[in-house]
């Protein structure tokens, strides 16, 4: 069967144990593991603004022994010059995988469907797993478990990073609460899922709008910027709704003595975090930033292992 990455819980939590653990293994020997020599093509295309992703993916992509192709969405002009089931079809042709940073969801899907090889979501709107699975191995490099862990997501809980967290914590057996102002929580249906999977491993998640009652007790807080790409026109009115939900070392100071800080960057300092927290000790962030090219060497290497002859 052709496997994809489109969401979190495209990975069983058995999965996602296993790519975390090859994650962890090519981050140890990052040049041992060659499943893309030859070298083997993986088309890595972006409709959206791009740092970590882009240079992630193209480094980690050299190191498997592959050749990253860099298509500019822009020229591509998926839905206008061309559809996204065409385009699908040209680069299934021309590549072994297909990475994609865009925006709609169904976009991605409808990709999957007709690429005939392996999609990796590399951020939608709704979606961000790459990212999820960079912070899930950072958190288990740090506190050495993931099953259990307390985690508190502060802020845009409707972005997709409070979607994925909560699904992938979910996954992982992790406890996961968002907090967010009212009307910005995870999509109810994502919150259904997550909770279905929780009840198998044993993880939750807690949906509320009190950031210090989120923060009490956790070991992971993590936030991301107020405003996502494409809501630039809200910034005014987010800064004030969102101002109580500042990742400060006052909000820090109730969750668990040194408590890990997570935030999948760009960050906004003096906005949804301060200078003290994300500079200070307690951030992982830089280390969470450079396990985008681990984490996604491992998602890519299993994807293409499980694929194999699906073509």
């Amino acid at each position: 069967m052709m496997r994809h990455l489109l969401a979190d819980d495209d990975l069983t939590p058995a999965e996602q144990a296993e790519v975390l653990a090859l994650a962890a293994s090519m981050k140890r020997e990052p040049y041992d593991h060659k499943p893309l020599a030859g070298p083997r093509t993986v088309a890595l295309v972006f409709d959206r603004p791009t740092l970590r992703t882009q240079v992630s993916f193209t480094a980690g992509i050299a190191e498997l022994g592959g050749n990253p192709m860099t298509v500019d969405g822009g020229l591509a002009a998926m839905g206008s010059r061309e559809s996204v089931e065409d385009v699908a079809r040209v680069l299934g042709r021309q590549s072994s995988a297909i990475v994609w940073r865009t925006a709609l969801q169904a976009d991605l899907v409808t990709m999957a469907d007709h690429a005939g090889v392996p999609v990796i979501n590399a951020l939608t709107d709704d979606f961000h797993p790459c990212q999820l699975l960079a912070d899930l191995q950072t958190v288990q490099e740090r506190l050495g478990v993931l099953g259990g862990v307390r985690v508190a997501f502060v802020g845009d809980g409707s972005c997709n990073m409070g979607n994925s967290w909560v699904l992938a914590g979910a996954t992982a057996g992790m406890h996961v609460t968002v907090a967010s102002p009212a009307g910005f929580e995870p999509a109810p249906d994502v919150v259904e899922r997550a909770l279905a999977i929780a009840e198998d491993t044993g993880g939750s998640v807690t949906i509320g709008h009190d950031p210090v009652a989120a923060v009490d007790g956790a070991q992971v807080v993590v936030t991301d910027t107020w405003i996502s790409m494409g809501r630039e026109e809200e910034a005014a009115q987010r800064l004030e709704l969102f101002a109580p939900y500042a990742v400060t070392g006052g909000l820090l100071a109730h969750a668990v003595p040194d408590a890990l800080v997570l935030h999948c960057l760009p960050a906004y300092r003096g906005k949804e975090i301060t200078a003290e927290v994300i500079d200070g000790p307690q951030s992982a962030v830089w280390d969470e930033a450079e396990n985008r090219r681990h984490a996604q060497k491992a998602v890519l290497a299993w994807l293409l292992e499980r694929s194999e002859g699906e073509r």
